[in-house]
């Protein structure tokens, strides 16, 4: 996994509440079980007709938030079924950070294991926060816990444990890896 600790990046407001994961990726679009290639489908019914034509009225298609990747959204973002290809979907898109009121809890977890970072903001923050160019870069500063932009700084609240899985790149199998001499002699000892 990909180490989370400084980033900077551009945003795109997408204030709706209850995306669900159907709606951030359908379910004919779940036949492949590599992480790579779900991006082009990411809300597909909001950014393209049948024939996959771009719908200019969805945000994610106005050229000054093509090359965002931080997600400002509404409550009970990931919501529905507990698809783990939303976060892939979001993740292979370009987003390195959703920022919303609230989150479905797999969603949320599903959205760490893969180097997502998933960051709850009150209302007043997120208002703040969509209010911004789409030329502004906001930083996220995982190590300090904080968003900050040109005016104001957002404290970000997570996991101690996340935290140190994310700034270190380590998903489930990195953690078994730092083992590896430990396991390795017990398999030698136990042949």
């Amino acid at each position: 996994m990909e180490k989370f600790t400084i980033y900077k990046g551009t945003s795109v407001p997408l204030m709706n509440d209850n995306i669900d994961t159907d709606q951030i990726i359908p379910k004919q679009f779940l036949k492949a079980i590599d992480k790579k290639g779900f991006g082009k489908n990411l809300f597909y019914e909001w950014r393209y007709s049948k024939d996959y034509e771009e719908n200019p009225d969805f945000v994610l298609n106005k050229p000054q938030y093509r090359k965002s990747s931080l997600l400002i959204s509404g409550d009970n973002f990931g919501s529905g079924s507990s698809r783990e290809h939303a976060a892939w979907a979001l993740a292979d898109y370009g987003f390195r950070a959703i920022i919303a009121g609230s989150y479905s809890d797999i969603f949320y977890n599903n959205s760490l294991k893969n180097g997502l970072l998933p960051i709850v903001q009150p209302k007043e923050a997120l208002k703040s926060l969509d209010q911004l160019s789409s030329q502004e870069e906001i930083t996220i500063d995982l190590p300090h816990q904080l968003i900050q932009t040109s005016t104001e700084n957002f404290y970000i609240e997570i996991d101690p444990i996340w935290k140190d899985k994310l700034i270190n790149g380590l998903d489930d199998i990195g953690i078994t890896l730092q083992y590896e001499q430990a396991i390795t002699a017990y398999e030698q000892k136990h042949q």
